[in-house]
């Protein structure tokens, strides 16, 4: 997991991973329970997806992830950055067995160090930007893994970059649901909505995804699990550039390559850690 070929959506960084996981599907269950027929609650629920969710460590609770600060890089590592741009900021820490096991993908690694690193414009104010659909941008992103024991140092912060505020955060495991708008949620309620119309959809449906966007109010830093798009479908994003982003959004093979892809981690904005990406946007890895 070095960093070989990170995507960005929008402002989005993806990355691939694999595995099956289990948690308990409440409440979304409860409120598809609520407002659906017993057969499409049910189907529904099918996508429900476990993920970590990361908030401010309180005292005494374990720290799981950093944002910010400076990285601890193996000896003769060097800093990552964006040929012909520049060095990538450094966004966060991510420790692998300080997460609770059920709650990520079998393929995670369950001890070392992730380093996350984005090129956030410090260098160059702003001029170049990471985007999924521009190949020759993907270096604006990368994902270092440090194994367990591997001889590290605190790094130097380079020149013209400025580090971000440490914040501390703790794991908690929870469930996450597609986005009410994701083509695989819409199936699943057997009533798509079509883009530019208007939404005729059975009013027992539109009261659940009222209930479902109250339920996914934030986006929040997050690990695994169902992305929480600030726009449209990340995973359908990186599958329209993968594909070489000429193929029209409706085409079938959209949906087949966004399958193959899944969520390793979701970084909001946080103004404790001074990090705004975009207008109030998210990093998507």
């Amino acid at each position: 997991m070095a960093g070989d070929r990170p995507l960005t959506a929008g402002l989005s960084v993806v990355w691939a991973m694999l595995g099956g996981m289990t948690a308990s599907p409440r409440p979304y269950a409860a409120l598809a329970a609520e407002h659906l027929p017993a057969d499409i609650a049910a189907r529904w629920t099918e996508l429900l997806l476990p993920c970590v969710r990361l908030l401010p460590a309180e005292a005494g609770q374990p720290v799981a992830v950093e944002l910010g600060g400076v990285p601890r890089l193996p000896a003769g590592e060097e800093w990552p950055e964006w040929p012909g741009h520049g060095p990538l900021s450094f966004v966060a820490a991510v420790d692998c067995a300080a997460l609770p096991r059920e709650a990520v993908a079998q393929g995670f690694p369950g001890q070392g160090t992730l380093l996350f690193f984005y090129f956030d414009g410090q260098v160059d104010d702003g001029e170049s930007v990471v985007f999924v659909d521009e190949p020759d941008s993907w270096a604006g992103a990368r994902v270092l893994y440090v194994p367990a024991g591997t001889e590290t140092a605190e790094a130097a912060v380079p020149s013209g970059l400025e580090a971000y505020p440490r914040v501390a955060l703790a794991a908690r495991m929870e469930v996450s649901a597609p986005d009410p708008w994701h083509p695989r949620g819409d199936a699943a309620l057997g009533s798509p909505r079509v883009p530019g119309a208007p939404d005729d959809r059975p009013a027992h449906v539109r009261t659940f995804l009222d209930g479902l966007y109250d339920l996914r109010d934030q986006v929040g830093h997050q690990l695994g699990g169902h992305a929480h798009p600030v726009q449209n479908p990340v995973d359908h994003e990186v599958a329209h550039a993968v594909l070489g982003g000429g193929v029209p959004w409706d085409d079938p093979r959209i949906e087949a390559e966004a399958q193959r892809w899944v969520l390793l981690a979701q970084f909001d904005s946080d103004d404790a850690a001074g990090m705004m990406w975009g207008d109030c946007g998210a990093l998507y890895l």
